[in-house]
């Protein structure tokens, strides 16, 4: 399935809608200049288990990156997928990796 990702920056967060425009998942942020905190990811039930997370992780990255900001990943979510998606790695802000 795919999903539209926006930015809904009066929220603070990305949203991933369904084909059918039902709401499937969000990303919470906190942005200050050129720093964002990606916050939360959280994905509706009905939607869980189809890649509406890893598609906002993508989405969300891609837009820092265009953005030329650097990521803090605070969310748990998007910190673990970070691990596995080197390319993003020149933007992240982390001293050390997680140990799993």
């Amino acid at each position: 399935m795919a999903y539209t990702i926006t930015d809904a920056p009066e929220r603070e967060r990305f949203e991933a809608h369904a084909e059918s425009g039902e709401m499937a998942g969000v990303v919470t942020y906190q942005l200050s200049g050129n720093i964002i905190v990606y916050t939360h990811t959280e994905v509706d039930a009905e939607f869980e288990g189809q890649g509406v997370a890893s598609a906002l992780a993508r989405a969300v990255m891609e837009d820092a990156k265009a953005n030329g900001r650097t990521v803090v990943p605070m969310c748990p979510f998007i910190s673990d997928w970070l691990l596995k998606h080197h390319e993003y790695d020149s933007m992240v802000a982390r001293t050390t990796r997680r140990v799993k």
